[in-house]
């Protein structure tokens, strides 16, 4: 499936550029697509000059020069593989915060893909440093954040979706998530697994004495809220035919957040392709809580996607 067209490639020293250059490359060329490599000069704005501010005017604007220069050289020294399969690259290197600049970078152009390593200096809440986690809360297009130490090809891929054919929305970003896991288990010829976690709603409550309701009762209930979400995920299902013969299915009981990331460190997942928020259109609602807590769990690779007329909170200017 050639859905991306205008890749951007962030090839930052925190992390291991290599892989996501790899990786940006070859999803260029299954796609047909542009690439972009990206470097951010970690300064506020205008602070690389200010830093220089001791010398003249004219020797500060030199040095200035000679160090984006420098950091230019090394993205096109990058460029000889995209060149030599004929995959359109350009190079870019800006100044400032780093999420934010990679963020306005694909505003600014229309990319539709980030490939980015994950950087080190997480902490021990998080998997992904703070850079990392901003870029996937607020980027408004699909974002494939690489974890060292993962195969160069994925081998198990999941995909997280909640079926729901009353919530457009939802729909639409279970669609989307279903699309790249599918696209890039064939490009990969990879396992996929498909995981939808379902629960009832108030089982605690009823469970509580508060209600005179006994163990058949509440098995009868759980029974039926487990056969609708069955449905609900076979009838989902039906609009991407399993040709591999290589994916598998689960329906598991329990909350998402627990769920999804325990069964991808048991099947030894790669890649979790997932949606992040569940909401269009507010500014400022980055991400769900839900997705918050997976990517505090997982130890992976991970794709998330927003939901068609997610708005990002970063603007072009300040």
């Amino acid at each position: 499936m050639k859905r991306f067209k205008n890749i951007l490639i962030v090839c930052d020293e925190d992390g291991d550029a290599e892989v996501a250059v790899e990786r940006g490359l070859w999803l260029a060329k299954a796609n047909g697509a542009r690439a972009t490599l990206l470097d951010v000069i970690k300064t506020t704005k205008g602070g690389l000059g200010a830093s220089f501010a001791s010398l003249s005017e004219t020797r500060a604007a030199e040095i200035e020069g000679q160090i984006i220069s420098h950091y230019t050289d090394r993205l096109k020294s990058r460029t000889g593989a995209f060149e030599a399969t004929g995959v359109p690259v350009d190079v870019e290197v800006v100044q400032g915060i780093g999420f934010i600049e990679v963020i306005r970078a694909v505003l600014r152009n229309s990319h539709d893909l980030i490939v980015k390593n994950a950087g080190p200096g997480a902490s021990s809440n998080w998997l992904f440093a703070g850079d990392d986690m901003h870029i996937l809360r607020k980027c408004p297009c699909p974002v494939w954040m690489l974890k060292d130490g993962q195969p160069r090809r994925t081998e198990r891929i999941l995909a997280a979706i909640d079926p729901d054919p009353l919530d457009p929305t939802r729909d639409a970003l279970n669609r989307v998530t279903m699309e790249l896991a599918t696209s890039l288990a064939e490009r990969d010829e990879a396992e996929l697994h498909v995981i939808n976690a379902w629960r009832l709603q108030e089982e605690t409550t009823l469970r509580s004495g508060r209600f005179a309701m006994s163990e058949s009762e509440i098995a009868t209930i759980l029974q039926g809220e487990q056969d609708e979400a069955q449905a609900r995920l076979d009838a989902f299902l039906e609009r991407f035919p399993d040709a591999a013969k290589k994916r598998e299915v689960i329906l598991r009981k329990g909350f998402a957040g627990d769920v999804i990331p325990e069964y991808a460190r048991a099947a030894g997942i790669d890649t979790v392709v997932m949606g992040t928020v569940g909401r269009a259109g507010i500014r400022g609602l980055f991400i769900g809580n839900t997705a918050e807590t997976i990517l505090g769990a997982v130890h992976c690779s991970v794709m998330t996607i927003k939901p068609p007329g997610f708005e990002t909170p970063v603007a072009l200017e300040d």
